[in-house]
C-alpha cells in the first residue's frame, strides 16, 4: 500500500464485502468468515459493527445500497432538461452499466430481496424500505414534471418494474436489449401521462 492510499474503515470494508459477495453468490450461500477475509477485517469484528450478525449486517447493506442507488439516479438525472429526457439517460446508464460489470446485477437491492423478502422478515422490511426511497424520489419528480398526483405513485411503480424487469433479463440474455425497450416503454408512459395533464 502505497504512502498516500488508506484502507478504507473496517466497518466500511465489512459492508462493501458483504454487498458484493450477497450479489455475486447469494444471501444464504455467504458465510460470516468468508465476508470477513472478502473485507480483510477480524472475524470478530463483524460482531462488534454488527452484533444482531448476518440479519443486521444485511439489512445495513440493502440500507446503504438503497442510499447509493438513489444518489445516482439524482446525480445521472440533476442536468437533463425535462423529465422524459432524464428518464431516457437513466436507462440508457443503467443498461451501459449492466454490461460493463459483465451482466452481473447492477441493482443493490434486487438479488438480495428476491431470495430472502419470503422468508426473512427484517430484510423483507429492509428490502422495502429502499425501494420505497426510489419510488418517493421518481414519484416526487413526476408530479413536479406536471404528472397528475393521483397518477404519479402509480407510473413510479411501473417505471420502477420495468427498470428492475430489465435488469433480471439482461443478465439472463446477457444483451441491454431489455433495458433499451423497458427505457421506451417507460419513455412512452410518461409521455402519456403527460399529455393527459395533471388530474
Amino acid at each position: 500500500m502505497g504512502a498516500t492510499e488508506q484502507q478504507a474503515p473496517t466497518r466500511e470494508r465489512i459492508v462493501s464485502a458483504a454487498a458484493e459477495l450477497f450479489r455475486r453468490q447469494g444471501y444464504a450461500a455467504t458465510g460470516m468468515k468468508q465476508i470477513a477475509a472478502e473485507a480483510d477485517a477480524p472475524f470478530g469484528s463483524i460482531y462488534h459493527f454488527f452484533p444482531g450478525g448476518k440479519e443486521e449486517l444485511g439489512a445495513e447493506v440493502l440500507r446503504t445500497g438503497g442510499e447509493f442507488f438513489l444518489a445516482l439516479y439524482h446525480a445521472i438525472t440533476a442536468d437533463q432538461p425535462d423529465a422524459r429526457a432524464s428518464l431516457r439517460t437513466f436507462f440508457e446508464a443503467a443498461g451501459q452499466t449492466v454490461a460493463v460489470t459483465g451482466y452481473q446485477d447492477a441493482c443493490p437491492i434486487a438479488t438480495i430481496a428476491g431470495e430472502v423478502a419470503s422468508t426473512i422478515e427484517p430484510l423483507r422490511i429492509a428490502s422495502a424500505d429502499a425501494f420505497g426511497s426510489w419510488l418517493d424520489a421518481l414519484t416526487t419528480d413526476l408530479e413536479e414534471a406536471g404528472v397528475g398526483k393521483r397518477e404519479a405513485p402509480a407510473l413510479a411503480q411501473a417505471i420502477l418494474s420495468l427498470l428492475e424487469g430489465a435488469f433480471l433479463l439482461c443478465r439472463t440474455s446477457r444483451s441491454t436489449d431489455p433495458m433499451a425497450a423497458a427505457g421506451h416503454a417507460a419513455d412512452v408512459l410518461l409521455a402519456s401521462a403527460l399529455k393527459h395533464g395533471p388530474t
